[in-house]
């Protein structure tokens, strides 16, 4: 079964268009799409030290601590927030608009993005090979980013910047508390262990279906919670960018990310003292850390592309970051990038050491996928959701 993804011809001009937004999630999703595996091969080939450390970096903290690999999902839910104050902003700031209309249309079209993405995230679990339902797995990486985004989306629409950050260190400090103080029955309270924290008790309690690691689910019911914070940590990010100019240059403001992103790497790292960085369980002080590897990436790019005005190089990630959920699904199961690139590029990579192989199969993978996303780009076809 293949998704339906309403694609539509669109005419826009990039200059008017945050490309360092589209460039972030590109660069985001790409480690996903492809180079993870190309890294993995590179280090089973050469088993050069660094090659082997980008290899660790790729592959996701057991239980406590952070990787890269711990940030990409994250970073994607930041980037969703950091666009909102620019696409709910112009649809308000249009001449002659009823905002209240306009508010209906928004919540409307958040709610149908929502239900697709958490049955996108389905199809990627394999709801359509149906194998029962207690071996159905509702809770999705699109089904986190849907929910989070939704409810962080609510909260910007109805409240002013001061009710934001309440909601903002409301989530994060209940959050902690509910996690310390109350206790699971059989383990007591503060207990972090995978099977003792009071998110994987609700899980097996209450997530429908399946539960992902036997005793607890990555993207549960009470760790989608403080993934509003991360949403809300984008929105932030995205109502300073919109700053008028006239108040602070778009200098300052990529040098003032910069800062606050060091200030919350710190805050994450703080915290972490007394409640564990941990990505399986979503915990306060992973908000902040990875948070603040978000701003910090948002300003280099921001900075770099938009500043300085240094655009050629971000391209490549430009295409993906435009279909940036279509090509995941593509990935996870629509197409077989793996064998298209076998089908196309065996005969010269049989050529080379059997070790080098797995690389240049998923070398062959990301040229195919560029190579698509590049005619979808000149077509001016996204997917829209």
């Amino acid at each position: 079964m293949n998704p339906v993804i309403i694609k539509e011809k669109t005419a826009f001009n990039t200059k008017t268009r945050l490309q360092s937004l589209d460039a972030l999630r590109g660069f985001d999703m790409f480690w996903i799409i492809s180079a993870e595996v190309i890294i993995h091969g590179l280090s089973k080939a050469t088993n050069l030290p660094v090659f082997n450390w980008m290899s660790a970096e790729l592959l996701h903290s057991p239980w406590n601590g952070f990787t890269f690999y711990d940030m990409i999902f994250p970073l994607f839910i930041f980037i969703a927030g950091v666009s909102m104050p620019f696409s709910f902003g112009k649809q308000f700031e249009k001449t002659g608009v009823n905002k209240l209309l306009v508010k209906r249309n928004i919540y409307r079209s958040l709610i149908k993005r929502t239900i697709i993405l958490i049955l996108l995230g389905m199809i990627v679990n394999k709801a359509q090979d149906f194998n029962g339902y207690e071996n159905m797995r509702f809770a999705s990486v699109l089904g986190r980013i849907a929910l989070s985004c939704f409810f962080a989306a609510i909260i910007f629409l109805n409240t002013n910047l001061r009710g934001q950050l309440i909601s903002f260190f409301i989530l994060l400090l209940g959050y902690w508390a509910a996690l310390t103080l109350i206790p699971v029955p059989g383990f007591g309270a503060g207990v972090l262990t995978p099977e003792g924290n009071l998110s994987a008790y609700l899980d097996r309690m209450f997530l429908p279906g399946q539960v992902l690691r036997k005793v607890y689910d990555p993207e549960g019911i009470l760790s989608t919670i403080p993934a509003i914070a991360t949403a809300l940590l984008g929105i932030f990010a995205g109502q300073f960018l919109r700053y008028p100019f006239d108040k602070i240059n778009k200098l300052r403001k990529g040098l003032v990310l910069f800062a606050t992103g060091i200030i919350l790497l710190i805050l994450g790292l703080l915290w972490d003292k007394v409640f564990p960085i941990n990505k399986n369980i979503w915990t306060s002080s992973f908000v902040l850390y990875a948070g603040g590897w978000s701003v910090l990436l948002l300003s280099v790019f921001y900075l770099v592309i938009d500043v300085w005005e240094m655009r050629k190089w971000s391209m490549p990630f430009v295409w993906i970051g435009m279909n940036s959920i279509l090509i995941y699904m593509a990935s996870h199961g629509v197409i077989n990038f793996e064998s298209s690139s076998h089908f196309l590029f065996d005969g010269l990579i049989n050529l080379t050491p059997e070790a080098w192989h797995l690389m240049w199969v998923w070398v062959g993978v990301a040229i195919i996928q560029f190579a698509f996303l590049f005619f979808l780009y000149k077509k001016r076809l996204f997917s829209k959701i």
